[in-house]
Parts: C-alpha cells; structure tokens; sequence
C-alpha cells in the first residue's frame, strides 16, 4: 500500500491547514476558567523549550564565522527593523477605507517582527544561495528582535500595545532569550541528540505553535473580540499584505544588488529580510496585547501563509538559474563559511517550517 502524501501542486502548506483548525476549535471551544489558566502556563513552556531548541541547534562556531559577513547582516537588520516599520506606518493612511483601527494595529505589529530561522535556510538552501549567512541572519534578527521587537512596540503601538512596560520586556527577555542562551551554553553536551532526533523535535515546533494560537485565539473568543472583524476588512487586510510582500521582495533584490552583493547573498538577503516569524512573534503578541493578542497576530498569520507559498515558487525558479562562476567566488572571497555550515546547504530540507 503507497503512503499518502501532500500532492506537490497544492499550493497550501498542511501546516497552515492545522493552524486554521486549531482557530475553529478555539472557535468551537475555548478555553475557560481553570483551563484557559493550564493552556497559558502549556503555551509559555512551550515557547521558551521551543527556544531552547533553537539555542541548542545553532553552532556557535558558525554564528562567530557569520560575522564576517557584517554587511549582509545589518542589511537584513534594516530591512527587518527599518524598512518594514517605515511601510507599516505608512499603511496608516489606509484606516478606516481598507483596515479597522485594531487590524491596523496587527498589520504594524506584524512588521516589527524578527525574520525567520528555518524557512528562510530552506528556501535559501533550495535556491542556491549563501546558506550560512541565511542561517546567522535569521538567528542575528530573533535575537536582536527580543529587545528591539517591544521597544518598537511602545514607540509605536503605545498603549495599544497593552500598556508596554519594563515588566513586559522582562517577561519576553525570560521568556525567549534566557532559553535561547541556556540552549547554547549545553549546546555541548546534547547538540548531538537534538540533531539525532530533530524530525521528533520538529514536531514538538510545531506543537508549540498550536498551543500558543489555541490560547491566544480562546482569550479573543471569551473577550468577544471577534466581532470586530468582517470578511470584507479580511479581505482588504490581504490585498494589503500582498502588496506589503511585493514591495519588500522587491527592495530586498534589486536593493542588495544595488548595494553590490552576489548572488547567493542576494538570495540570503531576499529570504531573510522579507518574512517575518510566526514563532517569535505569537508570544510577544500574548504578552504585550494581552486579551487582544488574537487580532494582533491574525495579520501575521496570514501574513506567514503567504509569505510561505510566494517565497517557494521564488526559490524554486532561482534553483534554476544559470551559474554564474565569476559572481560565486566573489561571494566566497567576501565569506568563506566553515565546513559544518557549507555543508548545510545540501542537508537543509526544503520543507515549510513554522517560524
């Protein structure tokens, strides 16, 4: 008997599919009382072991090696942190035509997020390009985006932002960075397991993600939240991500050439300075808008679903591109990745992850 498989053409990763029934059954039943309290203790557990995971997996050898290449990550950076706040402020033009005002909220929350870890070393690693960079630049901006992800937040959210405060910072900090940085220091010692095992622990990624979007959407059912919100403001907040996603695939290409980069950093660039992380920013959202953490992650959700199936026909068509000699060995004189890294670009899948 042939196993079944997610058929190729479908553009849909089933992910997603298990994302929008984890909101149908907060939909259908949210948690409540005693069990709304178990699931937000479940949830920040989750999240800070899902960190964990993801200190343990980074080589330190390789983030140290990843500085060398300081140009392409502060490149990454701004367009993370400048560029996609720059176009979220100016989306404010679009209250109340296109967005609601708590729409408008997540949409701005949805760009001071940090860039992603995994999707973007896939599809980098499936179009070719500088994977070791891809993989210092996602962990660079989760890491830069703990701090600078709430102070943006406060500047320009303010009290929207659930009443941000040094306590909230605090709470993201132990919440995100503390296990991050636990994950390295015992890297050491159980590196060799997490590699071993890391189909079962991608599960356990994906897992986390669920709890926290169940909790998160069961807080917006009880609060009445969802009333707020209809499919024709749905359908404008995706005609205006969409043009959001176009804008900043654009820049990040023909940006990065501008500024004289190779190929394959340009392809670094483009993946990792045009998503945003979903894994980072649901437990942000929970701390720092509370009760209201639903309608300020649901732009990034859809946000995440896009950006997923226009980044894998984009690396899929640059996997095909002619090799350019000349253009390879001056990105190789501009970084020489170590061996472990180099390597990584034929060991990384190219399956759609959840950050």
């Amino acid at each position: 008997m042939k196993r079944l498989r997610w058929p190729s053409w479908m553009p849909i990763d089933p992910y997603i599919l298990l994302l929008i029934g984890t909101v149908g059954l907060a939909a259908l039943l949210p948690a409540r009382g005693t069990a709304a309290d178990v699931a937000s203790g479940a949830s920040t557990g989750a999240i800070a072991f899902l960190f964990f995971l993801y200190g343990a997996r980074l080589s330190t050898r390789e983030s140290l090696d990843g500085l060398k290449h300081w140009r392409l990550h502060i490149t990454v950076l701004a367009c993370t942190f400048v560029l996609f706040p720059l176009l979220g402020l100016a989306a404010r033009g679009l209250v109340p035509v296109f967005l609601t005002h708590p729409l408008y909220q997540g949409l701005l929350f949805l760009t001071l997020v940090p860039s992603t870890i995994q999707s973007s070393i896939a599809f980098t690693s499936m179009a070719r390009g500088n994977v070791p960079a891809a993989i210092c630049a996602g962990s660079f901006s989760s890491l830069v985006g703990i701090v600078v992800t709430p102070l943006l937040a406060a500047a320009l959210l303010g009290s929207s932002a659930g009443g941000f405060s040094a306590d909230s910072l605090l709470e993201i900090v132990l919440q995100l960075l503390v296990p991050f940085l636990a994950g390295q220091l015992l890297r050491r010692w159980i590196g060799g397991f997490v590699t071993r095992h890391k189909k079962v622990l991608g599960l356990v990624d994906r897992g986390s993600i669920l709890l926290v979007v169940y909790t998160a959407f069961s807080e917006g059912m009880v609060q009445g939240v969802w009333h707020q919100v209809s499919p024709l403001r749905l359908a404008g907040l995706l005609g205006v991500e969409v043009v959001l996603l176009a804008v900043m695939l654009a820049l990040t290409w023909y940006g990065s050439k501008a500024l004289r980069f190779g190929r394959e950093d340009r392809i670094a660039i483009q993946f990792a300075g045009s998503k945003k992380s979903l894994a980072s920013g649901l437990p942000m959202a929970s701390v720092l808008f509370g009760a209201h953490a639903a309608l300020a992650v649901l732009p990034l959700m859809l946000f995440h679903q896009m950006q997923l199936m226009v980044c894998a026909v984009i690396a899929k068509r640059r996997s095909h591109d002619p090799y350019d000699s000349h253009e390879a060995d001056t990105t190789a004189a501009e970084v020489t990745p170590p061996a472990s890294a180099a390597g990584s670009r034929t060991a990384v899948g190219t399956g759609k992850r959840s950050d």
